[in-house]
């Protein structure tokens, strides 16, 4: 499923938190975005369309709730950006992340445990 980057915004709100209204959904948003309520409708609308939430009517307003789950979504990030900019591969984009000073002895020291959790796994 293509979610676009502004229809994420809205899918971290409703992961973190749901049923909401668009009026919540909005207030989440509206700090960090700008955005006025009917494009946060209209980003509501392409979501329920694809099939990523669902609604339910209470009272006079709709109640949105996510049906991706958020690790699926991850899921398919994770994998079509590793194939895209590394060629599927993971050495690669550790590589990159280190060539940039971008891993902290925090990360690297996580990487060692799960490299090492890895190789007791085999």
């Amino acid at each position: 499923m293509s979610i676009s980057d502004a229809e994420a915004l809205v899918m971290e709100v409703l992961w973190r938190d749901h049923p909401l209204g668009a009026d919540e959904v909005l207030a989440a948003l509206s700090a960090q975005t700008g955005w006025a309520e009917p494009t946060v409708k209209t980003l509501l609308n392409r979501l329920l369309n694809k099939g990523a939430i669902q609604a339910r009517k209470e009272g006079r307003r709709y109640l949105y709730t996510p049906v991706l789950p958020r690790e699926d979504w991850v899921g398919q990030q994770s994998v079509g950006m590793l194939e895209r900019l590394f060629g599927g591969r993971v050495a690669p984009l550790v590589a990159h992340f280190s060539e940039q000073g971008r891993l902290s002895p925090a990360d690297i020291a996580e990487l060692k445990k799960l490299i090492a959790e890895l190789d007791d796994e085999r």
